[in-house]
């Protein structure tokens, strides 16, 4: 072949080339966004809160120790049952008993002190009530020794035998008011010695209970830090006390858990919810919200906000407790536990997934709207710079092969999907995808629709 033909069949092959290069670049849309898309359907509804924390009993007591001493004996062990009032530690009481002994027996002894008083008091009223009988006696026998001593019948010493015997008996009657007056003291001052009596047996008796540590309700021992022989302390300021043990009433369990600060405002008392424990993963119980705590915790510490000294931006949690129902025996307090509340619940109502929502600010979306020759005298309506960034929530809708941005207004939200409430009508087709589409697309953009699944990769061996 000759050197000429072969030129001229390569310069006819590279057109060739370029002219299909040139075409396809000629053919190809320009602008065109390449989205997912979805439609707006009708669709049940269910608002989830989820937060985790742990399983605890609703009552439970950490038994601390009340007094100094040493354990002697420990009736229980971790894990048993026991009934109100049933005993479950001793410490060494031998003075605490001494103490109680010899406050009864000077109680006693103040108590028969003032029997002895009472009854001295009551001689002492009947001393007066005869030395009553004895004055109206000498005062009779004086007026009528008078009447005769004045008639001369008699002696002038018979008269002052007669007046000094009442003026005795004047004074017995005296003595006798003031033995009584005394009597009455000394009978007080018994009554009185008794009430201390009392106050220091009740004290010691009181010193006595607290070597003594009995169940305060019917439950489970589960925790037994201590062991005989070991000796326990008060608390104190600054100071924690010995814990003896940890008593639980595991007939009601809760789940408590914390909840963040931006879901709290929908937790309400009354709640249903759905518990799942780690240790028992194939199994749900079924639950109900019985308390929400007031106060926010701080995530890092778990301290109250309320007794934290300093100010933070920490992220907050707020204390939610769950009473589950159904709860097997073997379930132990502590175990890891995630709880998910029903917040809210509808049907049949419209509902986008929740990845097509995006934001727009109000001047982005006038300054597209009027971009047309026709729009320029309302494009010169002035708009406030504070409202040009006001942002709209909405939604891009597909009509006539473009993206319009439709606002709406949004209700409750469940796990993959969002209730719309106004902006929407069942059946329309709104853009899902992708997230950088949804964040740089521009209003009344060219789409192009491409639903298919992405293929995956092949592994390079």
């Amino acid at each position: 072949m000759k050197i000429s033909k072969k030129l001229s069949i390569a310069i006819a092959g590279a057109a060739l080339v370029g002219g299909t290069i040139l075409f396809l670049i000629l053919q190809s849309p320009t602008g065109v966004v390449e989205v997912q898309t979805g439609r707006v359907l009708k669709q049940d509804l269910r608002s989830v809160v989820t937060a985790s924390g742990e399983i605890r009993p609703k009552t439970f007591v950490n038994v601390g120790a009340n007094a100094f001493g040493k354990i002697v004996r420990l009736y229980v062990k971790e894990g048993d049952h026991v009934k109100a009032g049933q005993m479950l530690a001793q410490l060494e009481n031998v003075q605490s008993v001494a103490d109680v002994s010899a406050a009864k027996a000077s109680l006693t002894a103040a108590e028969a002190d003032y029997a002895a008083g009472l009854e001295t008091l009551n001689t002492n009223i009947a001393d007066l009530d005869r030395a009553k009988a004895d004055l109206e006696q000498k005062r009779y026998d004086w007026g009528r020794a008078e009447s005769l001593y004045k008639e001369q019948l008699i002696s002038k010493k018979d008269y002052d035998a007669s007046k000094n015997a009442y003026e005795a008996a004047v004074s017995a009657l005296r003595m006798g008011k003031a033995r009584i007056a005394q009597s009455k003291a000394a009978a007080e001052a018994y009554k009185r010695r008794i009430a201390v009596q009392k106050a220091t047996l009740v004290h010691n008796n009181d010193v006595l209970s607290k070597t003594e540590y009995r169940a305060p309700f019917n439950g489970v021992v589960t925790n037994l830090p201590v062991r005989e022989g070991e000796t326990v302390v008060v608390g104190i300021q600054n100071s924690p006390g010995s814990t003896l043990m940890t008593l639980a009433d595991t007939s009601v369990i809760t789940a408590e858990v914390k909840v963040d600060e931006t879901d709290i405002v929908n937790v309400k008392l009354g709640q249903s919810a759905e518990v799942s424990i780690d240790a028992i993963p194939k199994k749900k119980f079924r639950g109900i919200v019985t308390e929400i705590g007031n106060n926010a915790l701080l995530r890092s510490t778990g301290v109250a906000t309320s007794q934290s000294t300093g100010s933070t931006q920490e992220a907050k949690d707020f204390k939610v407790v769950v009473m589950l129902s159904d709860v097997p025996d073997n379930l132990r307090p502590g175990l890891s536990a995630t709880a998910k509340i029903m917040t809210a619940s509808k049907t049949g109502v419209l509902s986008i997934p929740i990845q097509a929502l995006t934001i727009r600010q109000k001047g982005d979306l006038v300054q597209k709207r009027y971009t047309d020759k026709d729009a320029l005298q309302a494009a010169e309506v002035p708009m406030d710079r504070k409202a040009a960034r006001e942002e709209l929530q909405g939604v891009f809708v597909i009509r006539s092969g473009k993206a319009q941005f439709v606002p709406v207004e949004t209700g409750i939200t469940g796990t993959t999907d969002v209730e719309v409430l106004e902006g929407l009508k069942e059946g329309d087709e709104i853009v899902t995808g992708n997230y950088k589409a949804l964040r740089t697309m521009k209003p009344e953009s060219r789409v192009k629709v491409n639903n298919s699944t992405p293929e995956k990769e092949e592994e390079k061996p």
